[in-house]
């Protein structure tokens, strides 16, 4: 697994070189969920269904769903259910409109997702996600060889391997920092913790993540494949 160095200021961590996630274009609809088509934004329910709520609940969906379907996959739910995970919580934030603040849309949704990944990742013993050749070949632009396709594919599905093993809430932190770059402040608004508890799951985190990282190169390397190499 090619590791790339990432440096955010006062840290510099090594993680994998991977091609973009894959992100849908717009907003979905709330029945049905398709990355790649028109959004047809989801009305809240009938009590609360009002122009103002309509026009906020369009806002919310157009501005935060695509971080919302990159942070369930990234939080370990397979491509295959992102769209009904991401569903779920567009299904949650629309029945608790009038509930959310305004400045608190974006850690709301995300709490959720929280929820809904951790229900999925229960439900399904901790599944290993792995990207399929369908997006892989969506993600790269550049025509690879046959062989750089199935290196990166080795490469994400080693990367989901080693993030499946860390607890969700490390998980989140983890990630929230070193792929979304979000500062520790930033981090503690969304997920509604104090900074020094972000910064002690980080910290966790990190160390976990390297320690994973060593025990799949050495597992590589002890394979017959990386003894051949």
């Amino acid at each position: 697994m090619a590791l790339t160095g990432i440096d955010s200021g006062a840290h510099h961590l090594f993680v994998p070189v991977l091609p973009a996630e894959p992100e849908p274009e717009s907003a979905p609809a709330l029945a049905h969920v398709d990355p790649h088509r028109a959004p047809v934004t989801p009305r809240p329910s009938a009590s609360s269904a009002s122009s103002a709520a309509d026009l906020r609940l369009t806002g919310i969906v157009r501005q935060h769903y695509a971080f919302l379907w990159r942070s369930l996959r990234r939080l370990g739910v397979l491509e295959a259910d992102a769209d009904d995970a991401a569903q779920r919580v567009l299904q949650v934030v629309a029945r608790r409109l009038g509930d959310i603040e305004p400045r608190a849309e974006k850690s709301f949704m995300f709490q959720t997702a929280l929820r809904v990944a951790a229900d999925l990742r229960r439900a399904k013993g901790r599944a290993r996600t792995v990207a399929d050749e369908d997006t892989l070949e969506r993600a790269i632009s550049d025509r690879p060889t046959p062989e750089e396709v199935l290196n990166r594919k080795q490469a994400r599905a080693e990367l989901d391997i080693i993030l499946d093993q860390l607890a969700l809430d490390l998980r989140a932190v983890f990630v929230l920092f070193e792929l979304e770059e979000l500062s520790t402040n930033e981090i503690a608004g969304l997920l509604g913790i104090p900074a020094g508890t972000v910064s002690s799951r980080l910290h966790r985190a990190r160390e976990e993540f390297q320690t994973l990282c060593a025990k799949a190169r050495a597992s590589r390397a002890n394979s017959p494949q990386g003894r051949r190499q």
